[in-house]
Order: C-alpha cells, then sequence, then structure tokens
C-alpha cells in the first residue's frame, strides 16, 4: 500500500510515516519547512519526503492521504485531494485503526511535559525488557527515533490536546483510547483552537470517558484544573502524584537540584532515583511515568533502576556544545510556565556564571500575545534575556519585556542575537534556546561565532 503524507516533517506525521515504513507499506510525504531531526529520521528510515504542496506529489494517486493537523482548506495538495475523491484520513485516526487497536495504549497527556513524560515511560517499559512500540513528540535519546512498532502488548502515544485535522475538529487524543493515561497538568494554551479553558477542559473529560473501568489515570494532587475535569465524572481508578503530599505518589530527601529523590507510594519507600536530569519539573513528571508503569507491570523498584539510565530526550535542555567554557543548551520550551520550570531546573544545576536566555515566541498562542504579561515574570531567573521580535508578533514587545529593564533587549534578526552573545558571553556563563521551532540553527551559529 501507497501512503501519502500532507505535513510528514511535523513530529506526529514524521512518526506516522515510521510506524507505516515498519509495517511494510511504500511511505512517501510533502512538507513546507523540511529541518533536522525529523527530515534526518524519515531519510534514515528510506522515506521520500518533497517539498512543498504541489499537486504532482499526489500522482500517480496513492492508496491513501493521511493528512497533518497544519494542512487547511486552500493549500493546493489539500484541495486536489478533494477533488479527485482520493481517499483520507488523520493521522490520528490512521493511528488508532492501525496501530493502536487491540494494544494496551499507555497516552500522556497534559500541557507541559508530555514528550519527557512518554519518554520516561517507554525507557522504563524498554529497560524491563517490554520492548514497546511508542510515538512520542520528539526524539528520546535512550531511543533515537521518535516512532517505533516495538512488540505487542504495549504501546506508549503522546497524547496531544491540539486538533486532529482541519475535518476533525476533536483533539487528537481522543481517538487513542488509552488503558493507562497520564494527565501531567492543565494550562489554557492553544488559543488558537480553544476560546478558553473551558473548552481545553471538555476535550480532557472527552478522554476521560474513553478510559476502562479497569484501567488507570494517574493525575497531580493539586491541579485544580485537571480536579475540575475529573469531577465532572469519571469511571476508572485515579492514583495521585504530588512532590509534597503525604499520601499517592511523592518523593522523599530530593536534593536541591532534582538530581537524586527517594520515591514514596504512600509511607512505602520504593527506591532512590539517581539520574542526569534535575528540576522539580522533571521529579513530577518521572513519578507519572513511575506510576504508569507500575500499571503496566513493572515494578517500581524496577523503574527507579531504569530512570538512572535515562538520557532525556532531544530539544529538552540538551546540551548542544561548549566553547571556551560557554554552555550552550536547547530547549522547548515555548509556554511561560514551562519557560520558567525550565530556567529554574538549570539554575539549580548551574555553580557559577550567568544565566543568559534567548527566546523565539514562535507558536500561534505566543505570537497573538495570550500569555505576553506573564512572560516577563517567567523570565525573571535570568541574567539576561534576548528576545527575536519578528515582524508578525501580535503584539509590543517593548512593553512587555519593559519590567524587567535593561536586562532585557529586543533583536529582530537572528544573526544580531548571535553577535550580542559572542560580545557578552564569558566563561561559566549557560546560554539558553528557548524556541519550539528550528530558530534558523541558531545553536550551531551561536557555538561557531563562540569559537570564533
Amino acid at each position: 500500500m501507497h501512503i501519502h503524507i500532507l505535513g510528514v516533517c511535523g513530529t506526529f506525521m514524521g512518526g506516522i510515516a515510521q510506524l507505516a515504513k515498519a509495517m511494510g507499506h511504500r511511505v512517501s510525504g510533502s512538507d513546507a519547512n523540511v529541518y533536522p531531526p525529523m527530515s534526518t529520521q524519515l531519510e534514515q528510515a528510506g522515506i521520500e519526503v518533497m517539498q512543498g504542496f504541489s499537486p504532482d506529489h499526489l500522482q500517480p494517486a496513492p492508496d491513501w492521504v493521511v493528512i497533518g493537523n497544519a494542512m487547511s482548506r486552500g493549500n493546493p495538495a489539500v484541495e486536489y485531494v478533494l477533488d479527485q475523491g482520493l481517499r483520507y484520513t488523520s493521522g490520528p485516526q490512521w493511528l488508532a485503526e492501525h496501530v493502536l487497536h487491540g494494544r494496551w495504549v499507555l497516552g500522556v497527556a497534559g500541557t507541559h511535559g508530555k514528550t519527557t513524560t512518554s519518554s520516561m515511560l517507554a525507557w522504563i517499559l524498554e529497560d524491563a525488557g517490554l520492548n514497546p512500540g511508542f510515538l512520542i513528540g520528539g526524539v528520546p535519546e535512550n531511543f533515537g527515533c521518535s516512532a517505533r512498532l516495538g512488540a505487542e502488548p504495549f504501546f506508549v502515544v503522546e497524547a496531544d490536546e491540539y486538533d486532529t485535522a482541519f475535518f476533525d475538529k476533536r483533539s487528537k487524543f481522543v481517538h487513542y483510547q488509552p488503558r493507562t493515561l497520564v494527565m501531567n497538568n492543565l494550562e489554557f494554551d492553544h488559543a488558537d483552537i480553544f476560546d478558553d479553558l473551558a473548552a481545553i477542559q471538555r476535550q480532557f473529560h472527552h478522554l476521560v470517558r474513553t478510559i476502562p473501568g479497569t484501567g488507570l489515570i494517574v493525575a497531580p494532587g493539586r491541579d485544580g484544573n485537571l480536579r475540575q475535569v475529573l469531577d465532572k465524572g469519571c469511571w476508572t481508578p485515579v492514583e495521585w502524584f504530588d512532590l509534597e503530599t503525604e499520601g499517592g505518589w511523592r518523593v522523599a530527601h530530593m536534593t536541591p537540584d532534582g538530581g537524586q529523590f527517594d520515591v514514596c507510594f504512600g509511607d512505602e519507600a520504593l527506591g532512590r532515583v539517581e539520574w542526569e536530569l534535575g528540576g522539580r519539573h522533571n521529579v513530577s513528571n518521572a513519578l507519572a511515568a513511575i506510576a504508569a508503569a507500575r500499571h503496566a507491570g513493572v515494578p517500581p523498584a524496577v523503574a527507579v533502576e531504569a530512570l538512572g539510565r535515562f538520557k532525556n530526550v532531544k530539544r529538552r535542555m540538551e546540551l548542544r556544545g561548549e566553547v571556551k567554557g560557554v554552555k550552550v543548551y536547547d530547549d522547548f520550551a515555548h509556554h511561560p510556565t514551562a519557560i520558567e520550570t525550565t530556567l529554574h531546573g538549570l539554575r539549580a544545576k548551574m555553580q557559577t556564571g550567568r544565566l543568559i536566555a534567548i527566546l523565539e515566541p514562535r507558536s500561534n498562542t505566543m505570537r497573538m500575545g495570550v500569555h505576553a504579561e506573564q512572560l516577563p515574570g517567567s523570565l525573571k531567573l535570568a541574567d539576561r534575556v534576548l528576545v527575536h521580535t519578528p515582524a508578525n508578533l501580535g503584539w509590543d514587545a517593548s512593553q512587555v519585556f519593559s519590567p524587567l529593564g535593561g536586562k532585557a533587549a529586543l533583536f529582530g534578526q537572528v544573526e544580531a542575537i548571535v553577535q550580542q552573545v559572542k560580545a557578552e558571553a564569558r566563561p561559566g556563563d549557560c546560554v539558553l534556546v528557548m524556541s519550539n521551532g528550528g530558530f534558523e540553527g541558531i545553536h550551531q551559529r551561536l557555538l561557531n561565532a563562540l569559537g570564533s
């Protein structure tokens, strides 16, 4: 069967392409923005990727066209699919029907931490010898790929609340029907498709309705927004986690940087994690992953040992290089809460030096200015803040960042940021780049400039 994927270089759709290829299908795809790491993965998998969305890419007609949620009416390839009556479906629907059906699905949902928690969970199952399948919105360094079929029954999926496709406005995760569900947290995001928090909560409750009574929901005890979701009706057992709670999943004797901590369930200590990661947010992610893995049959002591060998995810506090004593990190943070927790985690790891934060407000929600008022507070732990201000930014960046005073500087061109860092950075400093896109290859450009 020949499957052609529109929007193939997105992390989710690229994962779909790799799964379809592993199932023996001929797979091709089209996209407007082709850049690593997904382009590299697709090339290595032998998947033909075509630039742009020409109808020529669909000639001769494939057996199925899988359409990503970034595609909209008016796109030449989409219009051709509809005009010619080609068979089409969405990525989540294809995944549900061809991969997830009949498997024990472990879904990880939430505004923040989905990718990292999914990667932890997949690695715990792998380290326990269960060979899980997975589809994750990033590249876990323990695996080197974002998706694989694995062996039955277990399949870990990052359960995104973003909409499914232009013809299906339900959240992606409604299709997955997990047996084990992690809900990490819930805040307002994706203002381009959700009018308010209540609209997102409605989708989360649709997800809750799909979990069987013999399944398990793992949720944070202090998240009021998720409590409201579950209060609408829940037919599945819930296990709560929280760093400080006296019941449920919790931690004890945590070091300030989060590099070591004891895992407890109620009054019982189950083991001590000693790992490369840090930050309270990652400790919280670890608790959720351990709880979900136990539901799949992995003893917590085994999960704790596995996390000691966990190597994180590309673009999640990823050290891209160190030049002349200056470290350059890459992180996917693009929401004020994620920005603040990322800065907190790095600050806790730093011994000396300054923290230079570079931010690209790239997501649709960020460009709309929905979280603009929260940005200065989220960046307060940085010693220096350099912000890229593209022409399509829908708010006054100079006014928004004025509370940071001389700590913040705005730049219309990426090269200007590179030169500013080159002029300012000194040994012991950490440069943290935060963007959910390629950011014009700024990471390598910074390393090159610092070394010149």
